[in-house]
């Protein structure tokens, strides 16, 4: 795994805590990893994959909020304040993950310092995240779901073009945009900025990823 995230700020001796206290498991392609409202409490460190985070809405649709890919982790608020889980997790592709019981997760991070600030480094780039959702008048929210979905898609349907993603999109704009709870017109917005920002370019039914980096963090 080349490591990011989490797992990237973490030192050899608190990865090594890490994966002597988890284990290792594997998921399929399309498999719930949890459901929210859940009252499990493990936390998982992905090694491979990726999973996306989809939460209801009141209407009764599911809305995918995020993607997480390898060294990222998932989970830890469960954990820490052992409350039912606030979204459902589900593998985009096989996954292999380290899973930690939620009580040796909280004391490895009491006992090493170094690990509770990379959790703390996690937990505020998702506050901020969460801050940019009231945005959504001015297109934050909007393009964070717009973000997800095409990372959803570069895993599902992408094909690597040397440094590009080339997606045939399965689907309208409009179908996109009613998947992603948002209107049509705020998911064309959403795109054209992405598009004055260089992380894609678009045809008819065809979107072109050139800075996967670049969109996932704004997925996150």
């Amino acid at each position: 795994m080349e490591p990011t995230g989490f797992w990237a700020d973490l030192p050899p001796a608190d990865r090594r805590a890490v994966t002597e206290a988890a284990t290792r498991r594997s998921y399929r392609r399309g498999e719930t990893v949890w459901r929210e409202g859940d009252r499990t409490h493990v936390v998982l460190v992905l090694l491979s994959g990726h999973v996306r985070i989809v939460q209801g809405t009141p209407e009764g649709r599911e809305v995918v909020v995020g993607v997480r890919g390898a060294g990222e982790v998932v989970g830890e608020l469960s954990a820490i304040d052992a409350q039912p889980r606030s979204a459902t997790v589900e593998a985009l592709e096989d996954l292999e993950v380290l899973e930690i019981p939620g009580d040796r997760f909280v004391a490895l991070c009491r006992a090493r310092s170094r690990m509770s600030w990379a959790l703390l480094l996690v937990l505020s780039s998702r506050l901020r995240s969460v801050g940019r959702q009231w945005l959504d008048v001015g297109g934050g929210a909007a393009a964070r779901r717009v973000a997800a979905q095409l990372m959803q898609l570069a895993v599902q349907h992408g094909v690597r073009r040397g440094d590009d993603i080339r997606i045939a999109v399965p689907a309208t704009q409009a179908e996109l945009a009613m998947t992603a709870a948002i209107s049509r017109e705020s998911w064309a917005r959403a795109t054209r900025e992405l598009r004055r920002l260089g992380v894609i370019s678009t045809g008819r039914r065809q979107v072109t990823i050139h800075r996967l980096a670049e969109l996932r963090r704004l997925a996150s």
